[in-house]
C-alpha cells in the first residue's frame, strides 16, 4: 500500500491535508491511535485498498512509537510518506481565534498558547522524523498541491531535494534543514523596470546573471549541496529542505531556487522547487504535482 502519515500541530493544516488526499482517491482515518494503525493496515490489505491517509495527533497517548511502527511497515513491504506540519505559534493562535475551535490540550487552567507550547514539546520527536512542512501564511490551495507533491514524491522511495525561496522579512521557515541568504546580492527591486517582476521572470534572471557575485553564489551553494547529498542518503533521509532567503522573497532568492531546481533536476535525485512568498503574496500556484494517482 502507499500510505501517507500525517501529524503536526492543531491548527497548522491537518485536515486541509487529509482532505487533499480523500480527494485524490485515499482512503482517510482522522485521529487514529498510533497502536491501531498496523492493524488497520492489515484489514484495509484483505479489503484490497491501495492508498491510505492516516492523521495522529499529540492526543494519541502511543505516537512516540510511531517511528518505530512506520520502520515495520516499511520492512512489510509498504511505500509510506510521514508529514509533519507546523506553523508559527502566532498563526496558531490567529487560526483558532477564527474559528473559534478549542484547542484539544487547553484543558484547566491553561491558557492557549500554553497548549501550543506543550503540544510542541509532545510533538518534537517526530518533527525531524519527515518532511516537515511549514504552513504559516500558506493559502489552503497551496497547502493542498504541496501535500499532494510530496505524497507523489515520497511514495517512490529514497531522498527528495526540496528547494525553497522565501523572503526574510516573513520570517525563517520553519522546515527548513539548511538556510542560505541572498541578501548580499544585487537587488532587482530597486532597478524600476525589474521591480513588478519576479525571479521566474527572464529579465530579472538576465539582470542577475551578468553579476559575478550571483554566478559565484549559485555555484556554490550547489556544489555544497552535491558534495554532501551523498551522506544525506546514507543517513536515510526522505527529504532534505534547502531554504534560499532574500528580503522579499520575490526576485534573488526565487532566481537562485529555480536555477538550483535545474541543476539538479538531470541527476538522480528528485527535485522540488516551491516559493512560499510568491505563493503568499501573489496566489501563485505552486508547481504541478508530478503525476496523477489512480485508484
Amino acid at each position: 500500500m502507499k500510505i501517507v502519515l500525517i501529524s503536526g500541530l492543531s491548527g497548522s493544516g491537518k485536515s486541509v491535508a487529509l482532505r487533499s488526499l480523500e480527494d485524490r482517491g485515499y482512503y482517510c482515518v482522522d485521529n487514529l491511535p498510533t497502536s491501531m494503525l498496523e492493524q488497520l493496515v492489515a484489514f484495509l490489505e484483505t479489503e484490497q485498498y491501495e492508498f491510505l491517509a492516516v492523521a495522529i495527533d499529540a492526543r494519541s497517548s502511543s505516537i512516540a512509537a510511531l517511528p518505530e511502527k512506520s520502520a515495520a511497515l516499511r520492512r512489510a513491504g509498504h511505500q509510506l510518506v510521514f508529514l509533519f506540519l507546523e506553523a508559527q505559534d502566532y498563526v496558531l493562535i490567529q487560526r483558532f481565534s477564527e474559528t473559534r475551535r478549542r484547542h484539544p490540550l487547553a484543558d484547566g487552567p491553561r491558557t492557549l498558547q500554553e497548549a501550543i507550547r506543550e503540544e510542541r514539546h509532545l510533538l518534537s520527536p517526530l518533527a525531524e522524523f519527515g518532511q516537515r512542512l511549514d504552513t504559516s501564511g500558506l493559502p489552503s490551495a497551496t497547502l493542498r498541491e504541496w501535500v499532494l507533491q510530496s505524497a507523489c514524491a515520497g511514495t517512490i522511495g529514497g531522498l527528495t531535494l526540496l528547494i525553497e525561496s522565501f523572503g526574510f522579512k516573513y520570517g525563517l521557515p520553519r522546515d527548513a534543514d539548511l538556510v542560505f541568504d541572498a541578501r548580499c546580492l544585487p537587488n532587482p527591486y530597486y532597478e524600476p523596470a525589474l521591480s513588478a517582476f519576479s525571479g521566474l521572470d527572464a529579465p530579472v534572471a538576465a539582470f542577475l546573471e551578468g553579476k559575478p557575485a550571483v554566478k559565484k553564489m549559485r555555484e556554490d551553494i550547489r556544489r555544497f549541496i552535491a558534495d554532501w547529498l551523498p551522506d544525506w542518503r546514507i543517513e536515510g533521509r526522505s527529504y532534505l529542505t534547502v531554504a534560499i532567503g532574500c528580503t522579499g522573497g520575490q526576485h534573488r532568492s526565487v532566481y537562485l531556487a529555480d536555477w538550483l531546481g535545474k541543476a539538479f533536476s538531470g541527476e538522480a535525485t528528485r527535485v522540488l522547487v516551491r516559493h512560499r512568498t510568491l505563493a503568499m503574496r501573489q496566489g501563485m500556484e505552486p508547481p504541478a504535482v508530478p503525476q496523477p494517482i489512480k485508484t
